[in-house]
């Protein structure tokens, strides 16, 4: 597996599209090591399925995406522009949710900012409605548009994060 690394010169326009561009070749390979390395110690992370994380807990929920998804995630992106603060890109993440395996093909427009040549913050936007119907169902469909799903879709994706985090912290005891 190929590493990359993630700090460069000062020219941060060119650069930060690497940093992305890397950060997603490091994600279509399960290299979570190299994708943390992209990020800023301060990043603040934001999606539909988690909400808001910071710092640790944003490089646990990768770890643990990429632990959960056991190399069966498929991630394409483009459409990559960056300048000297900012950065966007559109990635696709294909994979199996569920204990029924249901097929998602999630599209996802993330936006970033930039400190020190590194991601500082890093907000996805995906349609929680499309993804609710591919990830559940019928059910996804009749309420992936209602706050009460969008809210309990967040309980569990932050219960499964923290689970993993205590299951690694107490094999570290």
């Amino acid at each position: 597996m190929q590493k990359f690394a993630c700090t460069f010169g000062s020219g941060f326009d060119m650069d930060n599209k690497l940093v992305i561009e890397k950060f997603y070749s490091a994600f279509a390979v399960a290299d979570a090591d190299t994708m943390l390395s992209c990020y800023h110690k301060e990043i603040e992370f934001e999606d539909p399925a988690f909400g808001k994380l910071k710092g640790d807990s944003v490089q646990e929920m990768w770890r643990m995406l990429i632990e959960r998804g056991k190399g069966a995630i498929k991630i394409s992106y483009s459409d990559v522009i960056a300048d000297e603060n900012t950065g966007i890109a559109n990635w696709v993440a294909e994979y199996k949710f569920g204990p029924q395996a249901r097929p998602v093909i999630n599209r996802i427009t993330a936006h970033f900012e930039f400190k020190d040549g590194k991601m500082i913050k890093h907000t996805d936007h995906f349609d929680v409605w499309k993804w609710a119907g591919q990830a559940i169902g019928w059910m996804g469909y009749a309420l992936g548009w209602s706050n009460f799903l969008k809210q309990k879709i967040q309980l569990n994706s932050n219960n499964l994060l923290q689970a993993y985090i205590a299951k690694k912290k107490k094999l570290f005891e």
